[in-house]
This record gives C-alpha cells, structure tokens and sequence, in this order.
C-alpha cells in the first residue's frame, strides 16, 4: 500500500464514551473513517470528526458492508478500531481478522486467558495483527519509571500501593458493566490498565491474593518480581478520602513506590493518538503484551477472597469499620 495514501477505518462501538479519542486519533494520523457501527443512533460528534462515514446500527450489515468493500479490492478496510462493550471484543477483533483488516481493540483485550490463544491462531492464518491500547505504557512518568527500574540491581524489591476510586451511579450496575459475564467485573473493567502496567515495570506475577472482592469494591496483594503491591479498586463514593471530597472529586487515584507518589494525572490527552502512532510504524501492543494483565484478572475474579488479614490495602480498614 502506498504509504502516502490515507489508512481507511472501520469503528465499532461509535456512540461509547472512548470512541472519540479513537476518532481523534485516525484524524490526527491524516487517516479516514469510512465505516463506524453501533446499536446506538446518537452519534452526533462523529460530525467533528468524520461526517461522510457511512453508520451502521446492526452488526451483521456492518459485516456485509466491510466484506462488500474487501471484494472491490481498492476500498478495503485496513483497520478496524473495537470499542465495544469487553464481552464483545473477541467476536469484533474476529469480524475485523474476516474482512482482511488489522485490529485495534480497547482493553481488556478479551475477558479469558483461552481467548487469547484462540486469537492468536486466528491471526496467524489471516496475517493480520491484533493490537490492544496500552495507553499508560505511553505516559511519560510511567516510562520515566520503567527505565528507572531497569537500572537498578535485578533483586532489587520496591513496596507499591495502588489505590483507584472511581464513584459510579446506580446506572452502572444496570448496565453490562455491571454485568460480570459482560465486563469480567470492577477489576477486568476498572482495574485492568494499571495491572498492565505494574507487570509491565516490576515483572511477572509470583503471588495473587484477594482480601475482599464484590462489585462494588476489590482489593489485594501481588507479588510481583520485583515488587510488592497492595491494591484497592472501588466503585463507592464514600471510599474516597476526605480531602479529595472536599474539593468536590469523585474520582481518586493514587500509585505510591516506597512511599513517594507517582504524578501521572495529566498527560492523557493524547495518549491515543500515540498509541495509533505507534500501531501505524509498526510497534503497537500486541496479544502477548495483552496477556500478562488479562491472566492477572482472571485469577483476580476467581480466587476465593481471604478476608482482611496479612499484608492488605490500608483503605481496607475503612470498609472495615463502616459494616
């Protein structure tokens, strides 16, 4: 393909809250969107970005759209960007692999380690990649400290606490995020980009412990190669520290490495279009990149939960003390 030619891009799930960052992307990469589907029909900011693309409401006539534009040859689609809800990625990412495109899937990747070998033979017989945004491994201080933790001696352990509140409504549990078969529940949903990222910086999994885990809370030990990582996930308003309620927040994050805060609240803002950079030069994240948070998960979510004892979350004491 000509490298000056435009890349031409399909979207699945248009009308959700991340797609316009994907439809910020494509655009900031001098790329085209030219097919976008979702079962919702309020897609008025597809208008900022791509106002000619055609839309599609069900998924089977977006297929037959793609497969149409594939057998013409010169109108194919090269990517497809899945933004869909978690239990649909692995049936999009397939649907992009069909209609000979490449593609580009939020996390988590898929909601099953299994998922992820099944992808893999399926990439290999179509030669087309499947790429997962990894944003946080794009972030400034996150890459500051992962070369920062590969100067130091191999043996060397670091003491981490993550903390990440989020406060969600009653809407929530009504919808499939709130489903655990549809999202893979708070930590696949939530929790799943900054396991990636601890995995990614201080190594493989040695130790998953649960203390608590219910839809609206999860918390945990890691023990990772070259840390330990106390956790903590909700989605209750009242978890949040006092301080942070009173300057009117309802969201709260939190990463401390032996004590000292790691600043990454900023420097979001185009994240994905690096991603989307990055993808384009060839060096996206691929399934195996993909496959050490989604294991993390998985084990998360089913393991037995053994109760407020050993080296748990500091938070946890505040669940404690409100029963």
């Amino acid at each position: 393909m000509d490298e000056k030619k435009p890349y031409r891009f399909g979207l699945i799930g248009a009308a959700g809250y991340i797609a316009p960052r994907h439809m910020k992307a494509i655009k900031d990469t001098g790329n085209d969107l030219v097919a976008a589907l979702d079962r919702n029909d309020v897609m008025g900011v597809i208008d900022s970005y791509f106002p000619d693309a055609d839309f599609f409401l069900e998924a089977e006539r977006y297929d037959r759209h793609l497969d149409k534009l594939r057998r013409k040859g010169t109108d194919k689609i090269d990517f497809v960007s899945i933004c869909s809800p978690n239990y649909l990625h692995d049936a999009h990412i397939r649907l992009a692999l069909r209609n000979e495109a490449h593609a580009i899937c939020e996390k988590p990747l898929v909601l099953n380690p299994w998922n992820v070998d099944a992808l893999g033979e399926i990439e290999k017989e179509s030669g087309k990649r499947i790429y997962n945004i990894l944003q946080l491994r794009l972030h400034p201080a996150i890459m500051e400290l992962k070369t920062k933790i590969e100067t130091e001696p191999e043996d060397k352990m670091h003491d981490i606490d993550l903390t990440y509140i989020t406060s969600r409504g009653r809407w929530y549990y009504m919808s499939w995020k709130g489903d655990v078969e549809k999202s893979g529940s708070i930590a696949t949903n939530i929790g799943i980009h900054f396991f990636d990222m601890l995995t990614w910086i201080f190594g493989e999994v040695k130790e998953n412990i649960v203390n608590v885990y219910d839809k609206k809370t999860a918390a945990g030990y890691l023990q990772l190669k070259k840390a330990r990582v106390r956790w903590f996930l909700s989605l209750e308003y009242d978890n949040i520290p006092e301080v942070a309620k009173n300057e009117g927040k309802r969201t709260y994050r939190s990463i401390t490495v032996d004590g000292e805060e790691i600043e990454f609240s900023g420097g979001f803002t185009d994240l994905h279009t690096r991603i989307y950079e990055e993808i384009l030069a060839g060096r996206g994240f691929g399934l195996e990149n993909a496959r050490p948070s989604i294991e993390t998960v998985y084990t998360i979510r089913n393991i037995k939960p053994v109760g407020i004892r050993g080296d748990y979350h500091p938070f946890l004491k505040k669940v404690e003390n409100r029963k």
